[in-house]
């Protein structure tokens, strides 16, 4: 297993998983072929954070003020039945965590089958890889629980800080202060658990595909990976926000150059998956392509696919 490897680049991937995607879903064109893998790679995002929505920031006064009592007072008079409507929406919300949490694990898998066999099958990785995508549920559900334990107790002190200000009528230097402080702390957890998310889905989830193994060993044998090739996978890490920006610029042009008719289409679920399957198979290819820099026993597709395939030489 190699502990360094000088020879990796962010940018070699870029080509090879480019002309894995033209292989894939345009040589030949197979409309079939976009909706099975696309219903995998819908199936694989299942649950995953977005950004939805936005944030908007008030002056607090007295009217903000008011509005906090009677929604307190509304709260005290109906307890009765709000109560164990709140326990019931929690517990029916931790039950769709965990559901989607689950089929998302699973669904890993699936597109990983699909995009380094080029193959459009579902029944097929959903049974051959049940055990690696229970063991992945595991782990992301403990990553989840501990995140929550982390995250939710800083909310609520920021929450309660605002609400101080916001039952005062004005906001206070020190209120401000501990405010900053805990989204300072909020956005550090933040970049940590995405880090280990991003670090599971790319190279966890391949390792754990081609060892046949549980995610104990293969976290394993990245932290080695790792430990030897610290600055490859930073840099790795920030050129990945770089191709988010590039891709996210892409989809606003279409939007904006179908008069937002492709915006409506890519919000439908599993629908917008599909139009965005050749976004979604580059970014799977190129990190599959980056971690094979590191060894041939690393190359999913060099390990997995048929030999008998028509394709162009891989990275060896």
């Amino acid at each position: 297993m190699p502990s360094q490897s000088a020879n990796v680049t962010v940018t070699f991937p870029i080509g090879p998983a480019f002309d894995r995607v033209k292989r894939l879903l345009f040589q030949p064109f197979d409309l079939g072929k976009w909706f099975v893998i696309g219903f995998c790679a819908w199936l694989a995002a299942l649950g995953q954070p977005g950004f939805h929505g936005g944030f908007n920031f008030g002056s607090p006064g007295r009217n903000a003020g008011r509005w906090f009592e009677e929604a307190r007072d509304f709260v005290v008079r109906n307890l009765h039945w709000i109560l164990p409507f709140a326990v019931a929406l929690v517990v029916l919300l931790l039950a769709f965590w965990v559901l989607t949490t689950w089929l998302s694990s699973r669904g890993q898998f699936m597109f990983l089958h699909c995009v380094a066999l080029d193959r459009a099958e579902v029944r097929v990785p959903w049974r051959t890889f049940a055990h690696e995508g229970n063991s992945l549920f595991l782990f992301r559900l403990m990553l989840g629980i501990i995140s929550s334990i982390a995250i939710l107790p800083l909310l609520a002190v920021a929450g309660l800080s605002v609400y101080k200000m916001i039952e005062r009528g004005r906001p206070s230097p020190e209120g401000i202060a501990e405010v900053v402080l805990i989204a300072l702390g909020l956005a550090a957890l933040a970049i940590v658990f995405w880090i280990v998310a991003k670090l599971t889905k790319d190279f966890v989830v391949p390792i754990m595909f081609l060892r046949r193994n549980r995610w104990q060993k293969a976290w394993a044998e990245l932290m080695i990976l790792l430990s030897g090739n610290v600055g490859h996978f930073i840099l790795y890490l920030l050129f990945q926000i770089v191709l988010q920006i590039a891709m996210v610029g892409i989809v606003l042009a279409v939007v904006v150059a179908t008069c937002c008719v492709a915006g409506c289409l890519l919000v439908l679920p599993y629908v917008g998956t599909v139009l965005l399957l050749s976004i979604l198979i580059f970014k799977k290819c190129y990190s599959l392509y980056y971690l094979a820099q590191y060894g041939r026993e690393y190359d999913v597709f060099l390990n997995l696919e048929p030999p008998d395939t028509n394709v162009s030489p891989r990275l060896a």
